[in-house]
């Protein structure tokens, strides 16, 4: 497998946002199958932890800043682009730095791309792009109109990074998350639910389910995303979308019953108001890029919280009551 991306040991590969969630893993995923891999981070939800047992050329820095981008791109062949202002709540607080991050910050990466002859580009786009669904399970061709300000600016950027792959000799694949869990995964209150249901539950809490818990999500391990990315970059001939999820979801309340399961905790839960921003059932149909690029994700949603938990046990660093 180390040999499909077809690239001489000379060439870099380049993850912005490497030292976060999904970059991380990504990282992993590159050096374990002996890529030189290069990562642009400006730690600003990203942990250096999260990387520093690989051998790496890191450069701390903002796709914000031209010359940073410049400097990072140089003489990389492929670019994972996954820096981003991320969440569909958070990004209702502050949509201005939202597009900022994820629309300016985007056309630098692909800027500084084109200018550097980079051959491929993988960007990380979401689900968030739909908005509510109209059809279960979601297409690549389900339309688009995303209920937050998050779902617009991965849409311009998706948008975006299309462009330039109609216009100049770049591969490039958008592939749509749905809702990735996993290691690197930590607490943040306006993240992803099950490192919110982790936290809460080793804090001693109850957890706290928005709406009536039966809205569904499809949720995917890091370690699939992170292999998707890997078969984007080494077979893609042309320029494409792909949704990468697991095809299947479960309810909230489900989640609620396997994480404690998964925990050995037992606890109350509350329910409050559902948020804006949020939909109330999401699938992914995976079946293009299961056939295009031979992508079979790992679909036990209760061997996945588990394995999950044991580290986020080891990483748990307690947070204010």
């Amino acid at each position: 497998m180390n040999d499909s991306l077809n690239f001489s040991d000379d060439n870099i590969m380049l993850v912005t946002g490497g030292a976060g969630f999904i970059g991380s893993n990504i990282v992993k995923l590159l050096v374990d199958y002996g890529h030189k891999v290069r990562v642009l981070d400006n730690l600003s939800t990203g942990y250096l932890k999260n990387i520093e047992k690989f051998d790496v050329d890191f450069i701390k820095g903002d796709i914000c800043d031209n010359d940073i981008v410049q400097k990072a791109i140089s003489g990389v062949s492929v670019v994972f682009h996954l820096a981003a202002h991320i969440g569909n709540v958070k990004s209702l607080s502050n949509p201005q730095e939202d597009a900022h991050i994820n629309i300016i910050g985007t056309l630098n990466i692909l800027e500084a791309s084109r200018k550097l002859s980079v051959k491929r580009i993988i960007y990380s786009s979401s689900a968030a792009i739909f908005g509510e669904l109209l059809t279960m399970p979601i297409g690549e061709d389900h339309p688009q109109n995303p209920d937050s300000p998050y779902g617009v600016s991965k849409l311009a950027g998706e948008k975006s990074v299309l462009c330039f792959g109609k216009l100049y000799d770049i591969v490039v694949v958008c592939l749509r998350y749905f809702n990735v869990y996993g290691q690197n995964q930590r607490y943040d209150e306006y993240g992803n639910v099950i490192p919110i249901f982790a936290n809460r539950l080793i804090s001693g809490k109850s957890l706290t389910i928005y709406g009536d818990g039966e809205q569904t999500r499809d949720f995917v391990n890091v370690k699939d995303v992170a292999m998707a990315n890997y078969l984007a970059a080494a077979k893609a001939e042309k320029s494409d979308v792909y949704n990468v999820g697991s095809g299947q979801n479960i309810t909230i309340n489900q989640l609620a019953q396997y994480i404690q399961l998964a925990s050995g905790i037992s606890t109350s839960i509350e329910y409050a108001p559902p948020r804006k921003g949020e939909v109330r059932h999401c699938r992914a149909d995976i079946s293009k890029i299961t056939n295009k690029f031979g992508f079979r994700p790992d679909c036990d949603i209760q061997k996945g919280p588990k394995e999950y938990f044991e580290w986020f046990r080891e990483d748990f660093q307690p947070t204010p009551r």
